[in-house]
């Protein structure tokens, strides 16, 4: 008996290794982390013990720093040092500004996706929006999302702009939390399919203006939306 919890407990210590060793703790640390903030489930001024996190995750302290670095990383935490990080107020008025600029930067890889994809980048960009039609019918919140970011991430690349696939997605990281919580909304996933459909619809006609517009119009769309999460807990 005594030997078979050991084997367990090493057992355990092994897979915490290596999920620590391939970073999906942290990654799943991040958007859990995440995902309460932007909720309200965290807020303002609330301090985030790294003791306590490595606890609730079963983890040790390395992987909560770095989860809390890149919280920081995405303006959701403020940490000083020698002291414990505290949950940072994202402003309204903050959040807007960081769609608008999303909005300019996706439109322009729209645009440049209409105009530069292959017609296999095409091809496969219609597909698997195609497919997430079912994703849609059965209310599938997470896999959708897990969808979205593909979806975005093919318009990025199709774009053949390195350097402003690097400034997209840095952009993207830093929204990542409050364009995942839209889809709690009710009826978010139809209209985002709708919207995704508009972008599609012009990359196949190769029309750059009309996708350019279909782009900012759905990042404006996403920050409406998103904001409700932000309004909610100002008030």
């Amino acid at each position: 008996m005594h030997q078979s919890n050991w084997q367990n407990r090493s057992l355990k210590q092994i897979r915490r290794r290596e999920i620590i060793r391939t970073g999906t703790t942290v990654e799943q640390m991040v958007r859990a982390i995440a995902d309460m903030i932007v909720t309200g489930q965290l807020l303002p001024g609330d301090k985030l013990d790294e003791i306590s996190l490595a606890a609730r995750f079963e983890v040790s302290r390395t992987p909560v720093r770095e989860a809390l670095r890149e919280l920081g990383a995405m303006g959701l935490v403020d940490r000083e040092p020698n002291r414990s990080a505290v949950v940072t107020n994202v402003t309204e008025t903050y959040l807007h500004s960081m769609f608008e600029a999303m909005a300019e930067l996706e439109s322009v890889c729209a645009r440049l996706a209409a105009e530069r994809m292959t017609v296999d980048e095409r091809r496969m960009l219609e597909m698997e929006h195609r497919a997430s039609a079912r994703l849609v019918h059965q209310g599938a919140e997470e896999d959708y999302a897990a969808h979205n970011t593909e979806f975005h991430t093919r318009l990025y690349r199709g774009a053949h702009n390195e350097h402003i696939y690097e400034l997209v997605t840095q952009s993207r990281a830093r929204l990542a939390p409050f364009r995942r919580a839209q889809f709690r909304l009710p009826g978010r996933l139809a209209k985002s399919y709708d919207e995704h459909d508009m972008i599609v619809t012009a990359i196949m006609r190769a029309d750059g203006a009309a996708a350019a517009k279909a782009a900012y119009s759905h990042v404006e769309i996403v920050s409406d939306a998103s904001v409700v999460f932000v309004s909610s807990r100002e008030k």
